[in-house]
Formats: C-alpha cells, sequence, structure tokens
C-alpha cells in the first residue's frame, strides 16, 4: 500500500483564511536556559489544511470531538478538474460525475490544480489562491447533499466561490475585477441571501469539508481509495488543523 499526504506543510508562513490572524510560534523553553525545548502554538483552526465542524455554520451543531472515524475514514475518490479550471471558475456536478463514478456516502476531493498558488510553492501567489479560485455553487452543494457524501475537500482557501464568500467585501478590488472580467455584477451571479452555500446547504445536513487541501495530490489523481482525515478531536472546536492522506493500492 501507498500512503499519499495530502497535507500541506504548516509553519509561521502558512496563511489563515483572508482577514483571520497568521499562526505564532514560539519558544518558552530553550535548551540553553531549561535544559529542554518546549515551544508556544497560537493559530486560528481555519489555518492550513482544515477540517470544518459543523458548528462552524450551524448554530448547536455537532464539534469536531463529534466527528466519528467511521465519517472521517472511508472509501472516496479524487477527482481531477484542473483542465476546466480557472480564475473564478465554478465547479458543477457534471464536471466530476463525467470523469469518476462516485457512490453515495463516498468522500470525495475536489481537485482544481489551485494549490500551486499556495505559499511556499513553486508559483506561490496568495492574492489569486484566495481571492481568485474556483468553487461550487448551489447545484454542488444541493448534489452533495442528495449523494449523502460523508465529506469533501477541495485545494482551494474556502470550498465556497470567493465571490459567494465575504472576499467580495473584504476585498472590493478583486470584485471588481472579478466584474470586469465577467460583465456583470457580483450580485446577479452569486445572490447575497446565497451567501456561503457550499457551507450552508451541506452543513445543515451533517456533511462538512477539508479546505487547502494540498500535499502531494497529484500522485492520487483520478483514484478511487480509502480516504483519512486526521483532525484533533477538539470538544467545543467548531474546525481543526487536520492531516489527509490517500491509502492506494501498489
Amino acid at each position: 500500500m501507498k500512503l499519499v499526504d495530502l497535507t500541506h506543510i504548516f509553519s509561521i508562513h502558512t496563511p489563515g483564511w483572508v482577514g483571520y490572524p497568521s499562526p505564532k510560534l514560539s519558544y518558552f523553553q530553550r535548551h540553553a536556559t531549561n535544559g529542554i525545548v518546549s515551544q508556544y502554538l497560537e493559530t486560528p483552526l481555519h489555518a492550513g489544511t482544515h477540517f470544518d465542524g459543523e458548528m462552524h455554520i450551524v448554530s448547536g451543531g455537532k464539534d469536531m470531538a463529534s466527528v466519528p472515524l467511521t465519517t472521517l475514514c472511508r472509501e472516496g475518490v479524487i477527482v481531477d478538474l484542473s483542465d476546466e479550471m480557472d480564475d473564478w471558475s465554478v465547479i458543477k456536478p457534471k464536471q466530476v460525475t463525467d470523469r469518476m463514478e462516485v457512490r453515495q456516502g463516498d468522500i470525495v476531493v475536489f481537485h482544481t490544480g489551485w494549490h500551486r498558488f499556495y505559499n511556499g510553492r513553486p508559483e506561490e501567489d496568495e492574492e489569486r489562491y484566495f481571492l481568485r479560485h474556483p468553487g461550487g455553487d448551489r447545484s454542488l452543494a444541493e448534489w452533495i447533499v442528495e449523494m449523502k457524501l460523508a465529506w469533501t475537500a477541495v485545494d482551494c482557501g474556502s470550498g465556497d466561490h470567493p465571490m459567494n464568500t465575504t472576499i467580495r467585501t473584504k476585498r472590493p478590488d478583486a470584485t471588481r475585477e472579478y466584474e470586469k472580467r465577467m460583465g456583470t455584477k457580483v450580485n446577479d451571479v452569486w445572490p447575497e441571501d446565497d451567501l456561503f452555500v457550499m457551507h450552508r446547504v451541506p452543513f445543515r445536513a451533517g456533511i462538512t469539508h477539508v479546505e487547502n487541501l494540498g500535499g502531494d495530490v497529484e500522485q492520487a489523481l483520478n483514484k478511487r481509495c480509502l480516504i483519512g482525515a486526521f483532525p484533533i478531536p477538539i470538544e467545543g472546536g467548531e474546525a481543526s488543523p487536520c492531516r489527509i492522506v490517500a491509502f492506494l493500492d501498489d
């Protein structure tokens, strides 16, 4: 069996989501003074490769400690969509099902190719990564629920299209660029009352997702395999940094 790590390296350079603080890693014991090294990590839970919990969106929703291992680790597919993806592309269900068979209860990983712009990658471009990545719309969100998927993952900063998040107001320059490129107003494409639809619709059905997936994902494209997510089971936690692994048959 071959193990493929689908996790980005975590460091002080790891970005949180737009507007979130960056991680802080510091020493509080050193070899010279204490004879041992100990460190302190302060980080938003939505930094790096991370697993969103239900309570991130749903008031009264389940925390990270409530996610069973049978949900976190099971069979699924890693679907390569990168040849159809460009700045602000929309991921549609048919793009997925045309390429791979998806079964009810699967884990589905959407590979857009955007992980190549993540911090520390050779093509690093933090603005393009967070402000212009592809994302799902209502049709994809409803398909996820219809298929009763275990969870989904995307190699982008959010499962939602950036123009269907608060980025549209946090970075109005990106919104203006989008409207110029598309020749239409952002509200005409992404109604404000449908904001964060890829979070709100699946999460309310108990189906959450992983964001900022990456690592060596290109070694596992278009594969059906066992996929495992290993977040910290934080009681009261609405998300968690997470390691994702694909287990491939040799």
